[in-house]
């Protein structure tokens, strides 16, 4: 390469995607490797070519088509765009291959083999990028949104900040002998309990004062009398999110921790409370004291610092939603209790369950409400009434604590969603067996429901009666299908990613409506066509997989996809919080960096791809 050109590939190639990443120094001696290649429009570079000699080839102006052996498309690239990575190693399948065309004249950057796998030898995140499988460079894309810097405590693992200071006994041990033993380890506020080398219970200084003391029992009697013979526990190499996680969902604050099996530590709440952010997540003990509306609405500011902790700590997208979901439960909860102190007892058996990114867990800063009530069916109009009443303090109450009420009204505070389960059934029956757009647009938000409070059978009841209706309409899966495949992603015939045209979110990308909603639809779809009643994007897949609707390496795909195209989406509302502005969907395309654009758009055919295998396996005719 003459040298009079080297800095302007050199420049260019340091403000591209995964190149950017690369030592200036690095950058510079790849640049001095470049072959400059020009086609004129309908040039090909055939699939023997590529096979031959093999190149990265970067896009530097023009658009270049991919079509497979048998004619398909297969992609449209544009400027920036790279591609003959794929030919780094063997290909496993022919229909693997394809040629090169330009549509338009183009300027090309081609990269030696030789030069590419050097680099990815000595620096493994940037060979993530040229790696087969899409799965893996959207995992890696998302882990690298998350520097080091600020991951911080949250990523660390719990080998690292749990004590060795606890007690490990045997199971036959007296309750005096155990307490003594606890006293001695520097007072450990727990103890293992053990039986031939197996964990069989767990107790703790808690447990001894209520369980032991205020109870009055004897303390000669083995400490099994009074163990947890239940307790969670955790492994050394999990991360600490995972571990709040845990402490959130079971209401604990001891967990013992594993390594290849044994006890090694324990790790409690004060362990982790000194720490600000970590501090906050302990949010929802504070919820479950508070004694009205005020106290509760006067929490609501610290989601925002749990949910900037969330994003920042590189846990994955379904940690962050469980998380925040939680949180939500125990407001709705703490409020639902409350009411009922003020209004009375329930004249009847009632569920109050949730819908939506709720009932998914999958909660985040703009989740609204979506919720009903289920009512027994000996529910009078009279206790109707008393309904009518909780669910519109319960909602106002959610709304005070920073839940937005639902623009569609399908809340527990519109008649129509506070119903006795005969009349739910009724509501499925319908939606299921005539599937037409409006009772689309119900059910699905109903296809998800999750109770967390009161009677939970009721809803078990109409959840069974759905999947009934379900397996015995031929009509339903392929109208969901019909629906979700309406909206493509937003990706352009010439890989260009397609905005919001017109009024005051115009030139903007609304990241949940073309991307993430597509998403959930397709786990939707595959994971109920095989008869799943699980609720969350990543678990449907995951059954989807295990049950054969979806083959392992699209779930693998979608999944990454996923994770991306979320972390980006809380990045941009984290962003928009930290500068006091109003969280949103719209982000401009001028926020995003190379990187970004980049996996976007591979996340964006894979949505597209796994559109077209439901449209094939799921409608005929269209």
């Amino acid at each position: 390469m003459g040298t009079s050109v080297t800095p302007n590939i050199s420049d260019f190639l340091s403000r591209i995607d995964p190149f950017d990443k690369l030592p200036l120094s690095l950058v510079q001696a790849i640049a001095n490797s470049v072959v400059i290649k020009y086609l004129t429009q309908g040039e090909t570079i055939e699939f023997s070519a590529l096979c031959q000699r093999r190149f990265l080839y970067i896009i530097r102006t023009g658009a270049i088509e991919q079509r497979t052996p048998n004619g398909q498309l297969r992609a449209r690239l544009g400027e920036e765009d790279q591609f003959g990575f794929t030919f780094l190693e063997p290909l496993k399948n022919a229909e693997d291959g394809y040629q090169a065309q330009a549509i338009e004249d183009s300027l090309l950057y081609l990269l030696p083999h030789q030069d590419l796998i050097k680099a990815c030898l000595d620096y493994p995140e940037f060979a993530d990028y040229f790696a087969s499988q899409a799965n893996i460079r959207l995992n890696s894309a998302v882990k690298y949104t998350c520097s080091k810097e600020e991951k911080g405590l949250f990523f660390r693992t719990v080998g690292e900040v749990a004590s060795e200071n606890i007690t490990i006994v045997d199971d036959s041990t007296s309750i005096q002998d155990v307490a003594k033993t606890m006293c001695g380890k520097q007072r450990s506020s727990c103890a293992v309990v053990m039986n031939k080398g197996e964990i069989v219970g767990m107790v703790t200084d808690r447990d001894m004062t209520r369980n032991v003391v205020a109870a009055e029992i004897d303390t000669n009697l083995p400490i099994s009398k009074v163990m947890n013979p239940s307790p969670i526990l955790i492994q050394s190499d999990d991360k600490v999110i995972q571990a709040i996680s845990l402490m959130l969902q079971f209401n604990i604050r001891c967990l013992p921790v594993l390594k290849d099996g044994k006890v090694t530590g324990l790790l409690t709440t004060t362990h982790l409370v000194h720490n600000h952010k970590t501090q906050s997540l302990f949010l929802i003990e504070k919820i479950k004291y508070a004694n009205s509306i005020n106290a509760l609405s006067s929490l609501r500011d610290e989601k925002q610092t749990i949910f900037q902790a969330l994003v920042e700590s590189g846990v994955s997208a379904e940690i962050q939603g469980k998380v925040m979901s939680m949180i939500m439960d125990a407001f709705t909860r703490r409020i639902i209790q409350l009411t009922e102190e003020l209004l009375g007892p329930p004249p009847c058996d009632y569920a109050w369950l949730v819908a939506g990114s709720h009932a998914r867990n999958e909660v985040h800063m703009l989740s609204d409400q979506d919720s009903a009530i289920v009512l027994s069916d000996d529910a009078t109009d009279a206790h109707k009434l008393y309904f009518t009443h909780l669910a519109m303090r319960v909602c106002n109450g959610l709304a005070a604590c920073g839940y937005p009420l639902c623009d569609g009204k399908y809340m527990a505070a519109s008649p129509k969603w506070c119903q006795p389960v005969s009349r739910w059934k009724e509501y499925y029956h319908k939606w299921v067996l005539n599937p037409e757009y409006n009772k689309l647009l119900s059910i699905s938000v109903f296809l998800e429901v999750r109770a967390i409070h009161g009677n939970s059978e009721l809803v078990d009841q109409i959840q069974h009666f759905m999947h009934q209706c379900i397996h015995k309409s031929p009509k339903f899966i392929p109208a969901l299908v019909r629906d979700a495949i309406e909206t493509p992603p937003p990706l352009g015939i010439f890989n260009n990613l397609v905005l919001e045209k017109g009024g005051e979110n115009s030139n903007t990308l609304n990241i949940k409506k073309y991307a993430l909603n597509l998403i959930i639809d397709l786990a939707r779809i595959f994971s109920l066509s095989g008869d799943g009643y699980l609720t969350g994007t990543e678990e449907r897949f995951r059954y989807a997989a295990e049950k054969g609707t979806l083959s392992q390496g699209s779930c693998d795909n979608i999944i990454g996809a996923f994770r991306f195209i979320t972390q980006v989406r809380f990045r941009h509302q984290l962003n928009a919080l930290k500068m006091g502005n109003e969280a949103n969907n719209h982000i401009s395309p001028d926020e995003f960096s190379s990187f970004e654009r980049k996996h976007l758009k591979e996340a964006f055919k894979i949505i597209n791809e796994l559109q077209d295998v439901a449209k094939l396996r799921f409608v005929k005719g269209v």
